[in-house]
Order: C-alpha cells, then structure tokens, then sequence
C-alpha cells in the first residue's frame, strides 16, 4: 500500500516518519500546507526553503499545498482534496499523521480521507508525550522552538532548542511535546535526515498572536 505523511516539520511529523521507517513504510510523499505571500510553512511560521531542504535531506518527494492567508476552512478542504487527486499522491492508499493524543482531529482527518478510499495512520498516536519528548533527544534528533502560543509559555521560549533544557522549563501546564498548540519546532538535524540542515535563529516577532523565531540558513552553508 502506498503512504504519504502529513509533514509539518516539526518533531512530531519528524518522529512519525522514524517510526515509519522501523516498521519498513517508507513514505512516498511528504504533505504540507504552505501560505501563499508569506512562503512559510503553516502555522509553524518556518522558510519554504527550509522545508525544501528537510524534504531534500529525507530523500522524499515534497507535495506543497499552497493555501491562502486567511484561509477558510472550505478553501483548506478544497485544496488538499486537489492535492490528494493529483500525482504522485493519487496513488496514495494511506495518509500517515504526528498527532499524539487529540481525539477531534483523528477524527477529523479520518473523515476526510474516508470519501476517497484512503485510511489514515497514526505511528506515534497514544505514546506518553514526556517519554516521547526524552526519546526524541535521546535518539539524536534536534529541533528550534519556532513558534509560541503566548497564551499558555512565556515568549522567551522562542528560538530556544528543544532539548532537556527546555523541557526542564516547561511550566507543568503544558505539553511536553505542544501537542495543545502551546508550541511548535522545526527538526534540523536526527535520523531520519542524510546530513543536518545548518540553521541560526534569527528575529523573534510578535504578530497574529503568536510569537515566531525566524529559522535561517546558517550564514555558512548559505556563503
């Protein structure tokens, strides 16, 4: 059967595909929404060509799902089925998906894949969040805290690494692995890559809401 894997570039999509790869699934695609204008990964806030590298350092092909800012759920729906009815993913029998433990967007995710024939899959779903967050270091896999929800952590979080640190701060509110939206990553280096990807954090930003650390090209591999 034939697998694609909903890509955010974070540490949840990134645990999903090691945990695809152990069990022989090789994805033949990488899915992610991108904002059009902005050219950032959605939500995360992370460069499109950054995403353009961790796809590049996978060896898997990239499927980009342009959307709008704003965009309306409709609009959202429309665009991915698309996607999904158009190579190389209309020979895609499974969507794979980080999500860890929140019942509603299963759900919602099965629902629309269930009118095309597809099956969604869940690799990580269920797993202690904290174990998994000290797995996720533990198996040499690191990340930038990209994005902020200052509703729930401080912004000062932003741009940190995620590593024992980090999650030594957390305030017990929240999820180790941000499975609430309280934060998001973008993985640069582990074993699911060929080669790291060289970045450096850049201005923190305030806007929408959010707070984001701009991720960068470190100055080196760009030179």
């Amino acid at each position: 059967m034939s697998l694609a894997l909903g890509w955010s570039g974070g540490k949840d999509s990134s645990l999903a595909l090691h945990a695809l790869r152990a069990a022989g699934r090789e994805p033949r695609a990488l899915i992610t929404t991108v904002t059009e204008g902005v050219e950032r990964i959605s939500i995360h806030g992370v460069r499109r060509e950054l995403l353009h590298a961790q796809a590049r350092a996978t060896g898997i092909e990239l499927v980009e799902v342009r959307i709008p800012l704003p965009c309306p759920n409709a609009v959202y729906e429309r665009r991915m089925e698309e996607a999904l009815a158009a190579p190389p993913l209309d020979a895609v029998t499974e969507v794979a998906f980080g999500d860890l433990f929140l019942e509603d967007i299963r759900a919602y995710r099965e629902e629309r894949l269930s009118p095309s024939g597809r099956s969604a899959l869940f690799p990580v779903w269920g797993r202690d969040t904290g174990a998994l967050a000290r797995t996720f270091i533990e198996e040499g896999f690191e990340a930038i805290v990209a994005t902020i929800d200052p509703r729930f952590l401080d912004a000062s979080f932003a741009g940190r690494a995620y590593d024992a640190s980090f999650l030594k701060d957390l305030p017990p509110s929240v999820d180790p692995c941000g499975e609430n939206g309280e934060f998001h990553t973008f993985v640069h280096a582990g074993p699911i890559f060929d080669a790291p990807i060289p970045v450096e954090t850049g201005e923190v930003v305030e806007r929408d809401g959010f707070v984001y650390a701009d991720i960068l090209p470190a100055a080196a591999a760009v030179a």
